[in-house]
């Protein structure tokens, strides 16, 4: 059973959100909170599998709240419930130690497969959705940075992470920025999905990232990999 811990100031989408959750087989729902000061204190005490964080919240945003809980490894993971709208808070996110996003108005089979997802360590959004928020933030694409204009040169202290990866975790990291999971990855690669796991295990302690999500994030920002800057 993954133990559910939800975060949300609004007491109807915490209700909600519990409904969804207790109404799946291997999913319950062990505590809620109202903010994330509430939230470190009720994950200190339950050490969920999972926690549904919201972003904007009082007394305690849920980016300041995640950043504590990963520090602390008070849960296992730590999904961003979000909007369109909160954009600008995701790549945050990532790098306070999010594994992944669902929007608020997602249906319950999809949370449902999010919160199962994180728990095994699986990023949480569309790959598109993934490339267009790390090149808005990241990349400043169609914010700061003019069509057809050349991308900014990658911070020199890459280049050594970069040298230190072999062919085979290259194409794992390529794949993750994809947003493939690891079955599609062992399939794909025709390794099998240990194989996959050691792999992404290894990519992600060279390149010093936390998450799946952490590593893309390295690739955008080492020049791994390029958006479309002609687009």
């Amino acid at each position: 059973m993954i133990r559910v811990v939800i975060v949300d100031d609004q007491a109807v989408v915490r209700t909600g959100l519990g409904m969804m959750v207790d109404a799946e087989p291997d999913l319950t729902v062990v505590g809620q909170a109202p903010n994330g000061a509430e939230a470190i204190a009720v994950c200190a005490d339950l050490r969920p599998d999972v926690v549904l964080m919201d972003v904007r919240m009082p007394v305690l945003d849920g980016i300041s709240a995640t950043r504590s809980i990963v520090s602390a490894g008070t849960a296992g993971a730590v999904v961003i419930l979000t909007t369109f709208d909160d954009e600008e808070y995701l790549l945050d996110a990532v790098q306070a130690g999010a594994l992944g996003f669902l929007l608020k108005d997602a249906g319950p089979d999809l949370i449902a497969a999010g919160v199962r997802a994180a728990h095994t360590g699986d990023t949480l959004i569309a790959p598109s959705m993934t490339r267009a928020l790390l090149e808005n933030r990241l990349l400043g694409v169609r914010s700061g940075a003019a069509a057809g204009s050349t991308a900014p040169e990658p911070p020199a202290e890459h280049a050594p992470v970069l040298a230190s990866l072999s062919a085979r975790e290259r194409e794992v990291l390529t794949a993750l920025v994809r947003g493939a999971s690891n079955a599609q990855i062992a399939k794909d690669l025709w390794i099998s999905e240990a194989t996959v796991k050691t792999h992404i295990s290894s990519v992600l302690g060279k390149v010093g990232a936390a998450s799946r999500v952490q590593a893309v994030v390295f690739a955008y920002e080492s020049g791994f990999v390029r958006p479309d800057w002609s687009a």
